[in-house]
Protein backbone atom coordinates (compact mmCIF):
# COMPACT_ATOMS: atom_id res chain seq x y z
CA UNK A 1 0.00 0.00 0.00
CA UNK A 2 1.56 3.04 -1.55
CA UNK A 3 0.05 6.17 0.82
CA UNK A 4 0.77 9.82 1.97
CA UNK A 5 -0.08 10.54 5.26
CA UNK A 6 -0.70 14.30 7.08
CA UNK A 7 0.10 15.05 10.30
CA UNK A 8 -1.17 18.00 12.56
CA UNK A 9 2.13 19.86 13.02
CA UNK A 10 1.61 20.62 16.60
CA UNK A 11 0.40 17.73 18.02
CA UNK A 12 1.54 14.72 15.99
CA UNK A 13 -2.36 13.47 15.03
CA UNK A 14 -3.06 12.00 11.62
CA UNK A 15 -5.01 14.32 9.98
CA UNK A 16 -5.91 12.05 7.13
CA UNK A 17 -3.97 8.62 5.84
CA UNK A 18 -4.64 8.47 1.98
CA UNK A 19 -3.90 4.84 0.16
CA UNK A 20 -2.94 6.16 -3.93
CA UNK A 21 -1.36 3.03 -5.04
CA UNK A 22 -1.51 -0.47 -4.25
CA UNK A 23 0.69 -3.28 -5.32
CA UNK A 24 1.71 -7.34 -3.91
CA UNK A 25 4.96 -8.76 -3.26
CA UNK A 26 4.57 -10.11 -7.21
CA UNK A 27 4.16 -6.67 -8.31
CA UNK A 28 6.52 -4.06 -6.18
CA UNK A 29 10.22 -3.79 -7.72
CA UNK A 30 12.57 -5.07 -4.87
CA UNK A 31 14.40 -2.63 -3.04
CA UNK A 32 17.50 -2.06 -0.76
CA UNK A 33 17.91 -2.81 2.49
CA UNK A 34 18.43 0.68 3.24
CA UNK A 35 15.67 1.48 0.92
CA UNK A 36 11.66 1.95 0.97
CA UNK A 37 8.71 1.99 -1.63
CA UNK A 38 8.15 5.87 -0.12
CA UNK A 39 11.76 7.15 -0.04
CA UNK A 40 11.51 10.16 -2.69
CA UNK A 41 10.52 13.28 -0.56
CA UNK A 42 6.71 14.82 -1.61
CA UNK A 43 6.71 18.46 -2.75
CA UNK A 44 4.24 21.08 -2.49
CA UNK A 45 3.24 24.44 -4.13
CA UNK A 46 1.09 25.64 -0.94
CA UNK A 47 -1.96 24.39 -3.04
CA UNK A 48 -1.62 21.13 -3.80
CA UNK A 49 1.14 18.10 -2.78
CA UNK A 50 3.01 15.97 -5.46
CA UNK A 51 4.54 12.10 -4.42
CA UNK A 52 6.10 10.02 -6.30
CA UNK A 53 7.00 6.28 -6.05
CA UNK A 54 9.06 5.52 -8.57
CA UNK A 55 7.76 3.37 -11.50
CA UNK A 56 4.65 2.45 -9.51
CA UNK A 57 3.10 5.60 -9.40
CA UNK A 58 3.18 9.79 -9.10
CA UNK A 59 0.36 11.64 -8.40
CA UNK A 60 -1.14 15.20 -7.22
CA UNK A 61 -3.56 15.66 -3.68
CA UNK A 62 -4.95 18.67 -2.53
CA UNK A 63 -4.54 19.42 0.60
CA UNK A 64 -7.46 17.37 2.28
CA UNK A 65 -5.79 14.42 0.60
CA UNK A 66 -8.20 14.28 -2.35
CA UNK A 67 -6.74 12.78 -5.62
CA UNK A 68 -6.29 14.99 -8.60
CA UNK A 69 -4.41 12.83 -10.81
CA UNK A 70 -2.69 9.82 -11.05
CA UNK A 71 -0.30 8.09 -13.51
CA UNK A 72 1.96 5.23 -13.75
CA UNK A 73 3.23 6.13 -17.36
CA UNK A 74 6.44 6.61 -16.28
CA UNK A 75 8.17 3.02 -16.43
CA UNK A 76 11.34 1.37 -16.23
CA UNK A 77 13.05 -1.33 -13.95
CA UNK A 78 14.61 0.32 -11.06
CA UNK A 79 17.78 -1.25 -9.60
CA UNK A 80 17.22 -0.93 -5.41
CA UNK A 81 13.64 0.81 -5.35
CA UNK A 82 13.52 4.25 -6.58
CA UNK A 83 15.07 7.05 -4.58
CA UNK A 84 14.84 10.29 -6.57
CA UNK A 85 12.55 13.23 -5.86
CA UNK A 86 10.54 14.89 -7.76
CA UNK A 87 10.80 19.31 -8.46
CA UNK A 88 8.61 21.89 -9.57
CA UNK A 89 9.78 23.58 -12.41
CA UNK A 90 6.75 26.46 -13.63
CA UNK A 91 4.05 24.45 -14.86
CA UNK A 92 5.84 21.11 -15.15
CA UNK A 93 6.92 18.10 -12.20
CA UNK A 94 10.24 17.24 -13.39
CA UNK A 95 11.77 13.72 -12.66
CA UNK A 96 14.87 11.58 -13.27
CA UNK A 97 14.48 8.19 -14.07
CA UNK A 98 17.38 6.27 -14.02
CA UNK A 99 16.83 2.23 -13.86
CA UNK A 100 18.37 -0.78 -14.60
CA UNK A 101 17.88 -0.67 -18.59
CA UNK A 102 16.32 2.55 -19.05
CA UNK A 103 17.32 5.63 -18.25
CA UNK A 104 15.39 9.35 -18.92
CA UNK A 105 14.71 12.82 -17.66
CA UNK A 106 10.75 13.58 -17.90
CA UNK A 107 8.35 16.43 -17.51
CA UNK A 108 4.72 15.86 -16.85
CA UNK A 109 1.77 18.78 -16.23
CA UNK A 110 1.40 19.15 -12.95
CA UNK A 111 -2.19 19.96 -13.98
CA UNK A 112 -3.19 16.61 -15.59
CA UNK A 113 -0.08 14.48 -15.14
CA UNK A 114 0.44 13.84 -18.60
CA UNK A 115 3.79 13.98 -19.68
CA UNK A 116 4.66 17.09 -21.79
CA UNK A 117 8.59 16.21 -22.75
CA UNK A 118 10.49 12.74 -21.97
CA UNK A 119 14.48 12.65 -23.23
CA UNK A 120 16.85 9.72 -23.09
CA UNK A 121 19.93 9.49 -21.28
CA UNK A 122 22.48 7.41 -23.69
CA UNK A 123 24.44 5.17 -20.71
CA UNK A 124 26.23 2.61 -21.65
CA UNK A 125 27.77 1.43 -18.68
CA UNK A 126 27.32 -1.58 -17.30
CA UNK A 127 25.23 -0.44 -14.27
CA UNK A 128 23.13 1.97 -15.21
CA UNK A 129 20.77 2.70 -12.16
CA UNK A 130 20.87 6.37 -10.10
CA UNK A 131 19.08 7.59 -7.53
CA UNK A 132 19.29 11.51 -8.92
CA UNK A 133 16.77 14.41 -7.86
CA UNK A 134 17.30 17.15 -10.37
CA UNK A 135 18.17 20.84 -9.79
CA UNK A 136 16.76 23.98 -11.17
CA UNK A 137 19.32 26.89 -11.39
CA UNK A 138 19.48 30.15 -13.23
CA UNK A 139 22.52 30.67 -15.50
CA UNK A 140 22.37 34.18 -17.38
CA UNK A 141 18.95 34.92 -16.59
CA UNK A 142 18.36 31.61 -18.26
CA UNK A 143 16.60 28.71 -16.35
CA UNK A 144 18.31 25.53 -16.11
CA UNK A 145 17.27 22.11 -14.72
CA UNK A 146 20.71 20.12 -13.88
CA UNK A 147 20.21 16.39 -14.00
CA UNK A 148 23.08 13.86 -12.26
CA UNK A 149 22.86 10.58 -13.45
CA UNK A 150 25.28 7.38 -14.01
CA UNK A 151 28.51 8.80 -15.73
CA UNK A 152 27.29 11.91 -16.66
CA UNK A 153 25.22 15.32 -15.30
CA UNK A 154 23.44 17.31 -17.62
CA UNK A 155 21.65 20.53 -18.20
CA UNK A 156 18.88 20.85 -19.87
CA UNK A 157 15.84 23.27 -21.28
CA UNK A 158 12.53 23.63 -18.81
CA UNK A 159 10.35 24.30 -21.89
CA UNK A 160 11.50 21.09 -23.93
CA UNK A 161 14.11 19.12 -21.74
CA UNK A 162 16.34 19.65 -24.77
CA UNK A 163 20.27 18.80 -23.34
CA UNK A 164 22.05 22.50 -23.51
CA UNK A 165 25.26 20.82 -21.94
CA UNK A 166 26.47 18.09 -20.08
CA UNK A 167 29.93 16.24 -18.53
CA UNK A 168 30.89 13.08 -18.33
CA UNK A 169 32.49 11.19 -15.10
CA UNK A 170 32.93 7.99 -13.62
CA UNK A 171 30.29 7.07 -11.66
CA UNK A 172 27.02 5.07 -11.01
CA UNK A 173 24.27 4.92 -8.02
CA UNK A 174 24.59 8.48 -7.82
CA UNK A 175 22.46 9.23 -4.73
CA UNK A 176 23.00 12.97 -3.84
CA UNK A 177 21.70 16.26 -5.29
CA UNK A 178 23.50 18.77 -6.34
CA UNK A 179 23.89 22.26 -5.43
CA UNK A 180 24.82 25.30 -6.61
CA UNK A 181 26.78 28.65 -5.07
CA UNK A 182 29.27 31.31 -6.85
CA UNK A 183 28.49 30.14 -10.09
CA UNK A 184 29.29 26.32 -9.71
CA UNK A 185 27.44 23.33 -9.44
CA UNK A 186 28.57 20.95 -6.76
CA UNK A 187 27.95 16.84 -7.05
CA UNK A 188 29.55 13.92 -6.16
CA UNK A 189 29.49 10.66 -8.41
CA UNK A 190 28.72 8.20 -5.72
CA UNK A 191 29.98 4.68 -6.67
CA UNK A 192 32.34 3.32 -6.30
CA UNK A 193 34.79 5.74 -5.51
CA UNK A 194 33.12 8.79 -5.22
CA UNK A 195 34.41 12.61 -7.16
CA UNK A 196 33.73 16.00 -5.23
CA UNK A 197 33.31 17.63 -9.10
CA UNK A 198 32.94 21.71 -9.32
CA UNK A 199 31.38 22.49 -12.52
CA UNK A 200 30.72 25.83 -14.41
CA UNK A 201 27.35 25.74 -16.29
CA UNK A 202 27.58 28.29 -18.63
CA UNK A 203 28.92 25.67 -21.24
CA UNK A 204 27.15 24.29 -24.43
CA UNK A 205 27.57 20.18 -25.84
CA UNK A 206 30.43 18.00 -24.23
CA UNK A 207 31.92 20.34 -21.69
CA UNK A 208 34.29 17.64 -19.45
CA UNK A 209 37.48 19.14 -20.45
CA UNK A 210 36.48 22.73 -20.34
CA UNK A 211 34.22 23.49 -17.27
CA UNK A 212 35.21 21.68 -14.33
CA UNK A 213 36.39 24.23 -11.89
CA UNK A 214 38.11 21.73 -9.97
CA UNK A 215 37.54 18.20 -8.13
CA UNK A 216 38.62 16.50 -4.98
CA UNK A 217 38.48 12.37 -4.20
CA UNK A 218 39.27 12.12 -0.88
CA UNK A 219 36.34 10.61 1.96
CA UNK A 220 34.11 12.20 -0.36
CA UNK A 221 30.41 11.06 0.20
CA UNK A 222 28.14 8.35 -1.57
CA UNK A 223 25.13 8.85 -0.46
CA UNK A 224 24.88 12.22 1.58
CA UNK A 225 24.16 15.37 -0.17
CA UNK A 226 26.29 18.35 0.01
CA UNK A 227 25.98 21.80 1.75
CA UNK A 228 26.50 25.25 1.11
CA UNK A 229 26.69 27.83 4.08
CA UNK A 230 28.57 31.37 2.56
CA UNK A 231 31.88 31.10 1.03
CA UNK A 232 32.12 27.22 2.70
CA UNK A 233 31.13 23.89 1.23
CA UNK A 234 30.57 21.22 3.77
CA UNK A 235 30.36 17.55 3.25
CA UNK A 236 29.85 14.66 5.80
CA UNK A 237 31.23 10.97 3.95
CA UNK A 238 29.61 7.73 5.12
CA UNK A 239 32.10 6.49 7.28
CA UNK A 240 31.35 9.98 9.42
CA UNK A 241 34.42 12.18 7.61
CA UNK A 242 33.06 15.80 7.93
CA UNK A 243 34.64 17.97 5.58
CA UNK A 244 35.12 21.62 4.60
CA UNK A 245 35.88 22.98 1.28
CA UNK A 246 36.32 26.68 0.13
CA UNK A 247 33.30 26.52 -2.37
CA UNK A 248 35.23 28.70 -4.99
CA UNK A 249 38.88 27.04 -5.10
CA UNK A 250 38.25 23.61 -3.52
CA UNK A 251 40.81 24.22 -0.95
CA UNK A 252 40.41 21.99 1.93
CA UNK A 253 39.53 24.03 5.04
CA UNK A 254 39.21 21.22 7.82
CA UNK A 255 38.17 17.82 8.05
CA UNK A 256 37.47 16.68 11.44
CA UNK A 257 36.25 12.36 12.05
CA UNK A 258 32.35 13.07 13.32
CA UNK A 259 32.06 9.09 13.83
CA UNK A 260 28.91 6.62 12.95
CA UNK A 261 27.71 6.12 9.64
CA UNK A 262 25.83 8.61 7.36
CA UNK A 263 23.26 8.53 4.88
CA UNK A 264 21.01 11.67 5.59
CA UNK A 265 22.45 14.98 4.55
CA UNK A 266 23.53 17.87 6.61
CA UNK A 267 21.43 20.63 7.73
CA UNK A 268 21.47 24.45 8.13
CA UNK A 269 19.39 26.19 10.54
CA UNK A 270 19.28 28.54 13.09
CA UNK A 271 23.17 29.32 12.48
CA UNK A 272 23.95 25.77 12.70
CA UNK A 273 25.31 22.87 11.12
CA UNK A 274 22.99 18.86 11.80
CA UNK A 275 24.96 15.83 11.05
CA UNK A 276 22.60 12.98 11.98
CA UNK A 277 24.05 9.62 11.82
CA UNK A 278 22.68 6.10 11.05
CA UNK A 279 22.42 5.15 14.81
CA UNK A 280 20.84 8.33 15.53
CA UNK A 281 23.28 10.76 17.04
CA UNK A 282 22.53 14.29 15.99
CA UNK A 283 26.20 16.28 15.87
CA UNK A 284 26.04 20.23 15.83
CA UNK A 285 28.57 22.68 14.74
CA UNK A 286 29.12 26.04 13.86
CA UNK A 287 29.79 27.02 10.74
CA UNK A 288 33.29 28.49 9.65
CA UNK A 289 36.62 27.71 8.66
CA UNK A 290 37.48 26.35 12.33
CA UNK A 291 35.63 22.84 13.39
CA UNK A 292 34.10 24.17 16.35
CA UNK A 293 31.38 21.23 17.79
CA UNK A 294 28.32 22.58 20.04
CA UNK A 295 26.76 19.54 21.25
CA UNK A 296 25.83 15.88 20.49
CA UNK A 297 21.82 14.24 20.60
CA UNK A 298 21.41 10.84 20.61
CA UNK A 299 17.92 9.28 19.84
CA UNK A 300 18.75 5.42 20.08
CA UNK A 301 17.07 4.59 16.88
CA UNK A 302 18.79 4.22 13.62
CA UNK A 303 18.09 7.02 11.41
CA UNK A 304 18.40 7.01 7.62
CA UNK A 305 15.92 10.32 6.44
CA UNK A 306 17.55 13.88 6.07
CA UNK A 307 16.10 16.49 8.86
CA UNK A 308 13.51 18.66 7.84
CA UNK A 309 12.56 22.12 9.48
CA UNK A 310 9.16 23.76 10.57
CA UNK A 311 9.32 27.12 12.14
CA UNK A 312 11.75 26.41 15.20
CA UNK A 313 11.71 22.87 15.26
CA UNK A 314 13.33 19.61 13.88
CA UNK A 315 11.64 17.29 12.14
CA UNK A 316 13.27 13.55 12.92
CA UNK A 317 12.21 10.10 11.32
CA UNK A 318 13.63 7.36 12.62
CA UNK A 319 13.41 3.50 11.62
CA UNK A 320 10.19 3.75 13.82
CA UNK A 321 8.75 7.25 14.75
CA UNK A 322 8.65 10.82 13.35
CA UNK A 323 9.87 13.26 16.15
CA UNK A 324 9.18 16.47 16.43
CA UNK A 325 12.18 18.49 18.50
CA UNK A 326 11.76 21.97 19.39
CA UNK A 327 13.87 24.21 22.27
Amino acid sequence: SLRLVCLDLETGKTEWDKEIFQETKETAQRIHKKNSHASPTPISDGKVIYVHFGTHGTACLTLDGDVVWKTKELEYEMQHGNGGSPIIVDDKLVIICDGKGSNFIAALDRNTGKIVWKVDRNVEGRKKFSFGTPLLITVNGEKQIVAPGTDVISGHSPKDGKEIWHLNYEGYSVIPRPVFSHGLIFVTTSYDRPSLLAIRPDGKGDVTETHLAWSNKSQIPHTPSLLIVGDELYAISDKGIAQCFDAKTGELIWKERVGGNFSASPLYADGKIYFQSEEGETTIITPGKTYKEISRNHLKEPTLASYAVAGDTLLIRTKTQLYRIGK
